[in-house]
């Protein structure tokens, strides 16, 4: 990624980045003394803010959006507007080993620790360059410790009562950062360690349970995979998804995924579908969907993952919430735990907005007079969909959610055609955007940000380039027919998985295969299994349903499905796109092994793609000596759909094009009759 970078800011030179450094310092935190005491008797708001964070840099200093003085901008206006002083200033704390550890595994602990030191110096780009969106230098560790033992810090003096509430000015950011993985800028899950420290070190402290709201601009994907099956923890985000299209680029901030085990229902997500959603967006989603559940969680704490990268004139979220936006926001959540509230910085890459962002914070934390503005803007059109399809969704264990919203009130939109558009298009016309850096290198982010936004997506060939071979050879020598039923029925779209690309009325581009060969033969059959269209949106194709297979024979029943001969190991390269962003190939998903059992079984689930829609391999006889595979859901999904757990749905207009030129251009049938084959399939109840 720091390529990139290197490649699109050549004019900024070292000077002129020292220049921008001593601006920027020229307030230091050395006019305020750190202390436990209060300037006044008002509210007490604990703040942690250390530049030793400001350590943790690119390694050749080189521009990146990320950077030291995100939090310096911050910490020198909150000095100017008094705010420090009015404030319980605290020290920033390094976090224990043992406290990370609750939520990173040991070996991502000892990477982190270990990074910045000398043993390092030759291997740590390197081992940046093979991570998602990571630079490391020699003070990253120190930094990414105090970050996490900063937050810490305030949650626990704020669980305590020491404190009403607090902040965190702390970077590098956090909720990108997985169990074994640091990613996205994150180093270590920040809100994570100190969510798990409360629960599970510190019961006496009474917080049972922690409402962590996410309203930074990217799925807090790291976040929400630490508490998936923990009902004490109600994880909220809100962000940009495109239909996995936007950064970290996968189906996990998709409204679906609602936790497991106990902690389903416990997980939400309210994914847009597009950028520019600001005020009546955010706020439409705080009174119709996150208000009503917080009432019922009654949480004993908030954490807020708070990224300002949704503010207008961002240039990697392409959003538009402004300082009251967000102010209003943080004041409603003031009416739950005893306005036992926490802010840890995530993301913000505007200087000016993430400042003054910030600051209206701190205003409504100190019980200050409001920011001025006001909500003169409907919700998207879109914003109300997605409402409506989380509200659906998590009505089953949210009761609060279950009532229609009033049409007098949905009905009440702005058109989102005219936002379609690539992510940082960030400024209304008549509406100035603020901004610190200069209109050319917000360009230039914003030029960077494309391709980046797609990388986990993109990535998923880089692994495939670099993981060992042996395998591939092996198993390139081995045919099998490849049965699609659905859109790659279509020899167009089907290459998408092969050579890459995508064809019109996709929204997101396929990575291809490492062989991108064509086919060696094409052949069609019908087979006596029923096709239906279920789930409500995917990334690929929008709102509406995808053909699925049922996986049990039928005499009553035909579908078409049109066969390509392909080696079993583009078979693992197309199962990998069908069913997640990113994969590490070092080894086979399915192989040999599994080819033999499946003769034998008839059909083979793959665990490790459990969460992909099409995990299911079936095996339907065999063409001219060679296995005909394909894949599509299990018998249990089967159920789920026919209780109406899942959703039955008929397909998007641009999905039905592709299924009917599938179909024709196959010599399979009409057009008419085409049709008439997906209106079917789309109606009939599923027996």
């Amino acid at each position: 990624m720091l390529r990139y970078f290197k490649s699109l800011f050549p004019s900024l030179t070292k000077r002129s980045r020292d220049r921008e450094r001593d601006r920027v310092r020229s307030v230091s935190m050395g006019e305020v003394e750190e202390s436990g005491e209060m300037k006044s008797s008002e509210r007490r708001v604990g703040i942690i803010y250390d530049e030793k964070m400001c350590k943790h840099n690119t390694p050749d200093g080189d521009y990146h959006p990320e950077n030291p003085n995100r939090i310096r901008v911050i910490w020198n206006k909150l000095l100017a507007n008094n705010i420090p002083q009015r404030c319980v200033v605290l020290n920033g704390k390094k976090a224990e080993d043992k406290h990370v550890m609750a939520v990173h595994s040991k070996n991502h602990v000892n990477l982190i620790r270990n990074i910045s030191s000398k043993e390092f110096d030759s291997r740590r780009d390197g081992i940046a360059s093979k991570l998602n969106s990571i630079y490391f230098n020699e003070g990253s560790s120190e930094a990414a410790y105090l970050a996490a033992g900063s937050v810490l810090e305030v949650v626990e003096r704020v669980a305590k009562g020491d404190l009403n509430s607090g902040v965190a000015i702390v970077r590098p950011p956090g909720h990108h950062a997985e169990c074994n993985e640091a990613m996205g800028f994150c180093l270590f899950n920040n809100v994570a360690v100190a969510a798990s420290f409360l629960l599970d070190e510190r019961p006496e402290l009474g917080v049972k349970k922690i409402l962590i709201v996410d309203w930074d601009v990217h799925h807090g994907n790291g976040t929400q995979k630490m508490f998936w099956n923990d009902s004490r923890v109600l994880f909220f985000s809100v962000h940009r998804h495109e239909f996995g299209s936007f950064y970290p680029g996968t189906d996990d901030g998709f409204y679906t995924m609602i936790g497991e085990g106990p902690g389903t229902g416990y997980n939400i997500n309210v994914p847009w579908e597009h950028a520019r959603c600001g005020d009546a967006d955010y706020l439409a989603v705080w009174d119709h969907i996150l208000i009503p559940v917080a009432k019922k969680f009654d949480p004993d704490m908030i954490i807020v993952s708070a990224g300002f990268d949704a503010a207008l004139g961002d240039p990697l979220g392409g959003c538009h919430l402004t300082p009251y936006g967000y102010s209003v926001m943080l004041k409603k959540l003031m009416d739950f735990a005893q306005g036992k509230i926490v802010l840890a910085l995530e993301g913000g890459y505007n200087l000016e907005s993430i400042a003054n962002s910030f600051l209206a914070c701190m205003k409504v934390l100190l019980e200050d007079k409001p920011v001025s503005g006001s909500v003169e803007a409907y919700p998207f059109e879109s914003t109300w969909r997605v409402i409506q399809a989380v509200r659906k969704k998590l009505s089953a264990y949210w009761p609060a959610l279950a009532d229609e919203i009033p049409l007098k009130l949905t009905s009440q939109n702005t058109s989102p055609l005219h936002v379609l558009i690539p992510s940082s298009d960030s400024e209304d016309e008549g509406t100035k955007a603020p901004n610190i850096v200069s209109e050319n290198m917000l360009t230039a982010v914003q030029e960077v940000m494309e391709p980046f936004s797609k990388l986990k997506v993109e990535d998923s060939r880089d692994l495939l380039a670099t993981s060992s071979t042996p395998w591939r050879s092996e198993l390139s020598k081995i045919d099998i027919w490849y049965a699609s039923f659905g859109s790659n029925m279509w020899k167009p779209r089907f290459l998408c998985y092969i050579e890459g690309g995508q064809v019109d009325g996709m929204k997101k581009a396929c990575s291809g295969s490492m062989d991108r060969n064509p086919p060696k033969e094409i052949s069609w059959k019908i087979f006596p299994h029923r096709l239906f269209f279920g789930r409500d949106s995917t990334r690929t194709w929008g709102p509406g349903g995808v053909a699925f297979l049922h996986p049990e024979s039928s005499v009553n029943e035909k579908t078409y499905l049109c066969l390509y001969r392909i080696t079993l190991e583009q078979f693992n390269d197309v199962l990998l796109q069908e069913n997640v962003s990113s994969y590490n190939m070092n080894s086979p998903v399915f192989d040999l092994a599994a080819l033999k059992a499946i003769t034998k079984k008839g059909s083979l689930s793959l665990e490790i793609f459990r969460r992909g829609w099409y995990h299911n391999v079936v095996y339907l006889g065999n063409e001219r000596d060679i296995p005909i595979l394909t894949m599509t859901c299990e018998i249990s999904d089967i159920e789920s759909f026919k209780r109406g757990e899942f959703p039955m749905r008929p397909p998007p207009t641009e999905y039905v094009h592709t299924l009917v030129k599938g179909l024709v251009e196959g010599g399979q049938l009409s057009e008419e009759e085409a049709i008439a084959y997906i209106e079917e399939a789309s109606s009939k109840p599923l027996c």
